[in-house]
């Protein structure tokens, strides 16, 4: 445990020796000072927690309130509890203002100062606790910790570190299983915002009543079952970041909300009429092809436009397979296995394989296979049956010197995926190596 230090600071001897005998056996470090000089000299040498201070102290010397003036100025974490028998409302409004922790009145039972020094350590805990979960956060999340070192991953860097200290609005697009949000909480504690909260919410998951309170929060009474105020999470962000996920799917009202938040900056709460200021950052991510559903009619264009000011793309898997053996590194590591705790032969399985899941569903292959493995390093047997039995393409095509129409091509290879899957569109997809989405279109392209 580390040592808590308390300066004990009075012109009576006797004083400073009554109160390190009642401190110490609380388990605490007490060193003591009988002038406002000496313990200045002594905040010098020595890292302290706490200054416990007369306020008047006899002769020219110092102070209790130049200690704490000095103390808050070169030590700003050490807190100072000043005493004082002269104490009025003006002199502990003075010494708050100074930046004193709190003053207690001479003469003061020892119980009530033990238990505001409790209070100072016990906040001194909780502030080293969520700096610590804070840099762990940090750390986790940081764009060094990203597993890629491919070119189009090199690319998400170099924008990721662009676009981060700015206050732009970021919308992200890729596949699912891309790692969007991975993305997005780089982007955060890359920023100014990194001691602010992260809040991320799938805006697919929820129906849309559900989705307008959690976002906007609610007023008592606002409908039925809505008991007490509840603030919405952009409230709840405060001038961190809010994670749109899945923002395509949400519908129109609510877009026509979110729209007014980022262009007035204020949302209204369900059932209230006040305007709350948003000092959030937002940053969007979809897996849709917005264009498209602006054209349909399913997006609007203008909140399209708003949250499109800084556009990035994450890569899916089957673009960035140079990164993919030290992705299952990464996994088999995560899982406390060895990282090279697989044969070629598997690895070179899960290379032939399409990943329409991308890394997501890598993540997943390799902790299923990881548990038929036991012990021993993966095999081809521990990967899934449609991993095992993928046959490998043919490297090069015979091109005709009179050449050839792209689209025939096309059509040949997805009939004969369709015909392949027994019509199954999403096997079918899997089989060419893109999503049940891209498909559809092609099929509508090629007619």
């Amino acid at each position: 445990m580390t040592e808590r230090t308390i300066l004990i600071v009075d012109d009576e001897a006797r004083m400073t020796a009554v109160l390190k005998a009642a401190l110490e056996p609380e388990g605490y470090a007490i060193a003591t000072a009988t002038s406002g000089t000496t313990a200045m000299n002594a905040l010098d040498t020595h890292a302290y927690d706490v200054v416990l201070t007369d306020l008047k102290m006899e002769g020219p010397d110092k102070s209790g309130l130049q200690v704490l003036d000095f103390a808050k100025k070169r030590y700003p974490q050490c807190e100072v509890i000043l005493m004082t028998a002269y104490a009025t409302a003006q002199t502990a409004v003075e010494a708050m203002k100074r930046g004193a922790y709190d003053y207690i009145i001479k003469p003061f039972e020892i119980d009530e100062l033990k238990v505001k020094i409790r209070h100072i350590f016990e906040k001194k805990a909780l502030a080293n606790e969520n700096r610590s979960l804070k840099q762990e956060l940090q750390q986790r999340y940081s764009i060094d910790n990203m597993v890629g070192q491919s070119g189009v991953m090199q690319e998400v860097y170099k924008m990721v570190h662009k676009v981060a200290p700015s206050d732009a609005t970021v919308l992200i697009r890729g596949e699912s299983g891309t790692g969007k949000e991975l993305v997005a909480q780089a982007i955060h504690y890359l920023s100014p915002r990194a001691e602010k909260p992260f809040v991320a919410i799938n805006c697919a998951a929820l129906p849309e009543t559900l989705l307008e309170s959690e976002l906007f929060g609610y007023e008592k009474g606002a409908f039925t079952g809505a008991e007490k105020r509840k603030l919405g999470l952009f409230e709840t962000a405060g001038e961190g970041t809010i994670f749109l996920d899945e923002i395509g799917e949400v519908a129109t009202t609510i877009q026509v909300k979110l729209l007014r938040a980022l262009q007035n900056r204020q949302i209204i709460h369900l059932g209230g009429h006040e305007q709350i200021p948003v000092k959030a950052r937002v940053i969007a991510a979809t897996n849709r092809d917005l264009e498209i559903a602006v054209k349909e009619g399913n997006f609007r264009e203008d909140f399209y436009y708003r949250i499109n000011v800084f556009p990035l793309s994450v890569p899916a898997l089957r673009k960035r397979l140079e990164d993919l053996p030290d992705l299952v590194s990464h996994f088999l590591k995560r899982a406390g296995r060895d990282p090279h705790g697989i044969s070629a032969e598997a690895l070179e399985k899960l290379r032939m394989y399409p990943w329409p899941g991308n890394v997501r569903e890598l993540e997943n292959v390799v902790e299923r296979s990881t548990i038929m493995a036991g012990d021993r390093p993966i095999e081809v047997t521990d990967l899934p049956p449609h991993i095992q039995g993928i046959q490998k393409l043919p490297t090069a095509f015979d091109l005709p010197d009179e050449g050839i129409v792209l689209e025939d091509i096309e059509k040949k290879l997805i009939h004969r995926a369709i015909e392949k899957a027994g019509g199954n569109k999403s096997k079918a997809a899997k089989l060419l190596g893109i999503t049940r989405r891209k498909l559809y279109s092609m099929l509508e392209r090629l007619g």
